[in-house]
């Protein structure tokens, strides 16, 4: 049993429902998910709050404080005396837009069920809680180096940093994502034994196969990852059919070999889904998502539909400062995926980009985001009455038209516009000349405000 029960079918019914049952900042992700990146050692409860270090010395006699910090002890202590935790900001965000306004505090609490809520609330926020929904990242590896992106989370753009220097010139909080390796990162190497790891693996044997409703697995590229195997070996060798759903975010850029063998795998999982990103249409995407071939994404995209054995496949749009200007074109590529392949074949969520701040959207002049806030009313003018949209679709698509609208910054501590405009400029002038790009042939509606940029 879901909170989706007769009577309280909407997510604003929904969201009522959570403020008056239990606080109007609770948020179930506290409690039962968790995203960790192994390589690092650091943990969040989605992917909005910034990340905090996993205690690596409560490991060694509980592996479950891998998700049971002392940091996530403290924001469920807060959001059941109704407070907000500073690390959600994005949700408070697009909840202060106003009372109707869903943001993502919803979604992450209704695929649990109504005993489970009540469940968490009366016990002690500072116990030990068993994750339902986990995602998950092994390293770092990955073919790709998307421009919001950084070395943390990408072995190519390791190697971008490592072979042309830091990115100079810049000013606002992206300054230090481009300007080193990000050793700390990847903390051991692959052939060096990860205390983090092990801690995973025992926890998983312990409970975690047991408990978890979702396993997600993150990246890097998981398929460039020897652990993904592992879990896949254990799917198919398990004495019972698990019922968990098992979960894995590609860019599906990986070469045919390893497309073949999540084919081949894929065979053994019962509850498969697979997660991809793109937010841009052809030239543009490419541009963004550096090492994306559109062509090959789009031939595994329909390879993966047609013969993944998945239960479901998602799109996840990272909206950004260039991606509104093919965006509605992309989304218009979904709906045809869904008019050959089901509803849910992919379903997509538009989750608004805030770090760095030069590449949100906001860091765009008035005028532009208002152009791009027109055509996408135009789009959902034109789409909406389309049964193929779920309502969770439409509310991303709402929101980013309102955000587009009333937001004016992408976060609290965010720079002055002037030096998230010398940022962009002077990030993306170096992105051309290392990847071998031209933002204005790529963006040409950009041009005339590029080009004021580099007058300042």
């Amino acid at each position: 049993m879901t909170l989706r029960t007769p009577g309280r079918e909407t997510d604003l019914d929904i969201k009522r429902w959570l403020n008056t049952t239990v606080s109007p900042s609770f948020c179930m992700a506290k409690w039962r998910n968790a995203t960790i990146w192994l390589g690092s050692g650091m943990t969040t409860s989605c992917h909005h709050p910034p990340a905090h270090k996993i205690d690596i010395k409560e490991l060694a006699t509980n592996p479950a404080a891998i998700h049971n910090t002392q940091q996530k002890k403290q924001d469920r202590t807060q959001m059941l005396a109704g407070e907000r935790p500073p690390g959600c900001e994005y949700c408070w965000k697009i909840e202060d837009i106003g009372p109707d306004a869903i943001s993502d505090r919803v979604h992450k609490s209704v695929i649990y069920d109504e005993e489970d809520v009540y469940h968490v609330k009366q016990e002690e926020p500072t116990e030990n809680f068993a994750l339902r929904t986990l995602e998950i990242a092994f390293d770092r590896t990955c073919n790709f180096s998307c421009s919001y992106c950084n070395p943390a989370f990408s072995s190519s753009w390791v190697k971008d940093v490592k072979n042309n220097g830091a990115y100079t010139q810049l000013k606002s909080d992206g300054r230090n994502h481009f300007t080193h390796e990000h050793n700390e990162a990847q903390l051991y190497k692959h052939d060096e034994v990860n205390p983090y790891v092990e801690a995973f693996w025992k926890w998983w044997e312990l409970e975690l196969h047991d408990t978890l409703d979702e396993l997600r697995m993150t990246g890097g590229e998981p398929m460039m990852a020897g652990e993904i195997w592992k879990l896949f070996d254990w799917f198919r060798t398990t004495n019972k059919k698990s019922d968990m759903r098992l979960a894995i975010n590609s860019n599906l850029g990986a070469k045919d070999d390893l497309i073949d063998r999540f084919i081949e795998n894929a065979q053994h999982v019962p509850h498969l889904h697979l997660y991809t990103s793109c937010e841009a249409f052809g030239a543009q995407a490419e541009y963004i998502r550096d090492g994306l071939e559109w062509d090959t994404w789009v031939n595994n995209v329909h390879r993966v539909c047609k013969e993944g054995n998945l239960e479901g496949f998602h799109m996840m749009c990272t909206v950004n400062s260039l991606c509104l200007d093919s965006l509605p074109k992309f989304l218009d590529f979904v709906l045809l995926l869904k008019s050959e392949y089901g509803e849910d074949f992919p379903t997509f969520t538009l989750n608004i980009l805030r770090f760095p701040s030069f590449q949100s959207p906001l860091v765009l002049p008035k005028y532009l985001r208002s152009s791009y806030r027109y055509t996408l009313s135009l789009w959902r003018i034109l789409n909406f009455d389309n049964p193929l949209l779920h309502e969770m679709e439409k509310n991303h698509i709402n929101r980013l038209i309102d955000y587009l609208d009333v937001v004016d910054k992408p976060h609290s501590d965010t720079f002055e516009q002037p030096a998230l405009e010398n940022d962009f400029y002077h990030f993306y002038r170096q992105y051309d000349e290392r990847r071998g790009k031209n933002l204005i042939q790529t963006f040409p509606n950009l041009e005339r405000w590029y080009g004021t940029l580099s007058n300042g």
